[in-house]
C-alpha cells in the first residue's frame, strides 16, 4: 500500500465523514466502524475523485459492494 496515497485517502476521509484519522484505517467498514450512511460514501467518493484528479467517475455498480476503507482505497487506486 502507498502510505502518501494513502494519507491522501485519509485526509479526505476524515473532512468528509468527520471521523478521527486513527478510525481511517483499512480493516474500518463505513457503516459499523465510521458510522458512514450510502450517501456518506457517495460524498466520499467525490471528494477522492477531485483529490485524485480521477478524470472518470467511479461506477455505482463498483461502489455497491464496497464497505471497507481497504476496498474504497483499492478502486481509487486502480483508477489512477
Amino acid at each position: 500500500m502507498d502510505q502518501e496515497l494513502f494519507n491522501r485517502f485519509v485526509k479526505c476521509a476524515v473532512d468528509t465523514l468527520k471521523v478521527d484519522a486513527a478510525q481511517v484505517v483499512p480493516a474500518a467498514r463505513f457503516k459499523e466502524d465510521l458510522d458512514a450512511d450510502s450517501l456518506d460514501v457517495v460524498e466520499l467518493v467525490m471528494a477522492l475523485e477531485e483529490e485524485f484528479g480521477l478524470s472518470e467517475n467511479i461506477p455505482e455498480e463498483e461502489l455497491a459492494e464496497v464497505t471497507t476503507v481497504g476496498q474504497a482505497f483499492d478502486i481509487v487506486v486502480s483508477k489512477l
